[in-house]
C-alpha cells in the first residue's frame, strides 16, 4: 500500500493520511529518542527533562498519535499544592483542615501524598521531579503562568478554592456565602455595611464580594464604593486587614457593620474596632467567613459562614481520582450561616462620654 511521505520538519503540521494509523514506534522515530522515552512522556511518568516531554508531545500530535489509546496511569502519588503566599499562620487554620481531608481521602485509596508550597519564582520543574506525582491538588489562588506551567506537564489536576476555565474544581458555594453574610446583618438592621476583601483576582474573594453586593441590591441599599477595603495583592493579612478596618473606621460616616472576606480578617477588625473604642456588635456588627476554630472563642464569639474543610480537600482527591473527564467539572460544596455574638445582639447607643 502506498503512504504520503510526512514532513517531520515541523511535527506540529497537520497530520498524513496514516496519522490514525501512528505507532509508539513512529513517534520515536520521527522523534530521534528510543520507544522508552515516548513511553515515559506519554503517560507522564518521571525520569524525563520537560523538554523532552513536550518535544516527544508536539511530535505525536503533529503524526496524529491516538492519545485515546494509553491506558490511564493508576494514581500512586499525589501532591499537594499550596500557593506561598497561602503558607502562612493566619491562612493555615483553613488550608490545613482542606489538607488533612485530602490526606484522609488518599490514605482510603492508598495513595502517597506529599505536600509542596510554591511561587512564581520557583523552579517548578525541579520541585516536581523531587515529589515525582502522578497527579497535583492544587489549592487556593495561583497565578495564570504558573497554572500555565502545571497544565503543560500533563499531570491530570484538579483545583480547590480556584475556579477557572478548562480544569475541574471544587469550591464552597462563595456566592451564597458572602449574599447570605450580609443578608443576615441587614436583618440585623444595620445600614451602612461596609465590606473587606482580599484582591479580586482570587476566585473565592471575587465571588463572595459579588454575594455581598446582591444582598445589598436584593435589600434596596445603594452600594457604596466608599464602605468597600481591598488589601492590596501579597499584602500581610493582618497588617492589610487592620489598615483596612481603620480606613473604614476613618469615614465621615462610618459602617454599623463589616462583611469580612475570612475570619482571619474579621478577627483582626473586630479587634481594630475595640480598640477604637466600639462595641461590637452594639456600635458596629462584624460577620467573617470559614469559620476556623478561633472564630468561635473570640471576644465577641464570630458570626461566619461555616465550611466542610476537610470535606473540601476529599472531594478534590475524589474528583481527580473519577477521571479523566469529558470536560471539566465544577463542585459546589455548601455553606451554612453560624450566628454568633458579634452580629447578633440588639443594638444600643453608646454612653455619652464622660
Amino acid at each position: 500500500m502506498k503512504t504520503t511521505p510526512i514532513n517531520l520538519a515541523d511535527p506540529a503540521d497537520t497530520p498524513s493520511p496514516r496519522a490514525a494509523h501512528a505507532t509508539v514506534r513512529d513517534v520515536a522515530r520521527a522523534a530521534g529518542v528510543s520507544t522508552g522515552t515516548v513511553s515515559r512522556a506519554l503517560k507522564n511518568e518521571p525520569g524525563l527533562t520537560e523538554s523532552t516531554r513536550q518535544m516527544v508531545l508536539r511530535t505525536a500530535r503533529g503524526l496524529g498519535y491516538d492519545f485515546a489509546k494509553l491506558r490511564p496511569k493508576r494514581i500512586r502519588r499525589l501532591t499537594f499544592l499550596l500557593h506561598r503566599q497561602h503558607d502562612t499562620a493566619a491562612s493555615s487554620p483553613f488550608y490545613s483542615a482542606v489538607l488533612h481531608g485530602a490526606e484522609q481521602a488518599c490514605r482510603r485509596h492508598g495513595i502517597v501524598l506529599s505536600f509542596m508550597a510554591a511561587g512564581p519564582a520557583d523552579s517548578l520543574a525541579d520541585q516536581l521531579r523531587m515529589h515525582a506525582p502522578d497527579g497535583l491538588v492544587c489549592v487556593g489562588y495561583l497565578e495564570p503562568e504558573l497554572l500555565g506551567a502545571l497544565h503543560a506537564t500533563g499531570k491530570p489536576l484538579v483545583l480547590i478554592d480556584m475556579k477557572l476555565r478548562g480544569h475541574s474544581s471544587v469550591n464552597p458555594d462563595n456566592l451564597r456565602g458572602g449574599h447570605l453574610a450580609t443578608a443576615h446583618l441587614i436583618a440585623q438592621g444595620r445600614k451602612r455595611i461596609g465590606l473587606i476583601a482580599g484582591p479580586l483576582g482570587h476566585y473565592s474573594i471575587r465571588e463572595r464580594a459579588r454575594g455581598y453586593r446582591q444582598a445589598l441590591f436584593d435589600a434596596g441599599i445603594l452600594a457604596d464604593p466608599r464602605l468597600e477595603a481591598y488589601l492590596p495583592d501579597g499584602a500581610d493579612l493582618e497588617a492589610g486587614a487592620r489598615e483596612a478596618m481603620q480606613a473604614l473606621l476613618d469615614l465621615p460616616q462610618r459602617p454599623d457593620a463589616v462583611f469580612c472576606y475570612n475570619d482571619s480578617a474579621a478577627l483582626t477588625a473586630l479587634r481594630c474596632c475595640r480598640e477604637a473604642g466600639l462595641r461590637v456588635p452594639h456600635d458596629i456588627a462584624i460577620a467573617g467567613f470559614d469559620d476556623i476554630a478561633g472564630a468561635a472563642q473570640a471576644v465577641p464569639p464570630l458570626t461566619t459562614l461555616r465550611i466542610d474543610k476537610q470535606a473540601l480537600g476529599a472531594l478534590g482527591v475524589e474528583l481527580l481520582l473519577a477521571g479523566p473527564h469529558a470536560a471539566p467539572l465544577d463542585t459546589v460544596a455548601p455553606v451554612e450561616l453560624i450566628i454568633r455574638a458579634s452580629s447578633a445582639a440588639p443594638r444600643t447607643p453608646s454612653p455619652p462620654p464622660a
